[in-house]
């Protein structure tokens, strides 16, 4: 948890992620990113130069046999506040028969989190995305959409006026995937059809093949993208 820290905290710092008295909804799904979030932000508000609250929001998209008790129980452990909310994202995703449906379900998911969040009086949301999720996204834009693209640090969403945060934006999965295992987070299975079949996935899988053969690859390809975009001011949500 220690580098984990270091590494959110220089995020928060760099890009004035968290103001005092804010109120943070954590965005959980239930997967290791989340969940090490929701630990490493209860863990960081202990010493933290301003006070900030926290609250676990996960969104049930309607899969069957996906039981979010044991992340409700950590919740308590840690003494965080935790809102189910129940939705026919599933259901919907049936219906529509999408080409894309993964874009559909991440719009519907981030709406549902966005509104719930402001119902509880939130003034920002965090993400579980750490540096290898910037990398990915810089990829998908750059193959699918023809465009350098990726997420901001924050994003500020005028209509829900809602600030939207990753403070993993330093962290390597390999610690976050060490520490879940260490730690022994309950981790809930994503249930979904196209988990780990989608074009994300395939960004995932090529750029684990380069790094086999590069192991600078991806500190060279974040580095890039922090300075090579206008100091981020092209990066999209």
């Amino acid at each position: 948890m220690k580098k984990i820290l270091s590494a959110m905290r220089r995020g928060v710092q760099d890009y004035n992620m968290i103001a005092e008295d804010d109120k943070i909804a954590v965005g959980i799904s239930g997967g290791k990113d989340s969940l090490a979030l929701l630990c490493a932000l209860a863990n960081y508000r202990k010493f933290s130069d301003v006070s900030f609250d926290i609250i676990g929001i996960t969104i049930d998209m309607g899969f069957e046999g996906m039981d979010f008790g044991p992340v409700k129980k950590l919740c308590e452990e840690i003494g965080v506040e935790y809102h189910i909310k129940k939705t026919e994202i599933s259901e919907i995703l049936k219906i529509r028969e999408e080409k894309n449906p993964c874009s559909l379900c991440a719009r519907m998911r981030r709406g549902a989190l966005n509104d719930l969040a402001k119902e509880l009086g939130c003034s920002r949301v965090a993400l579980g995305h750490h540096n290898e999720d910037v990398i990915e996204t810089f990829f998908l834009s750059l193959f699918y959409e023809g465009r350098l693209s990726s997420f901001s640090p924050v994003t500020y969403l005028s209509r829900a006026d809602l600030y939207v945060i990753r403070p993993f934006i330093y962290v390597e999965e390999a610690d976050i995937r060490g520490y879940a295992r260490r730690s022994e987070l309950p981790v809930v299975k994503n249930l979904c059809p196209m988990d780990g079949v989608s074009k994300r996935q395939d960004m995932k899988d090529f750029i684990n093949e380069k790094s086999k053969d590069d192991k600078f690859f991806k500190s060279r390809m974040m580095n890039a993208i922090q300075t090579g975009l206008e100091d981020w001011k092209l990066l999209e949500e």
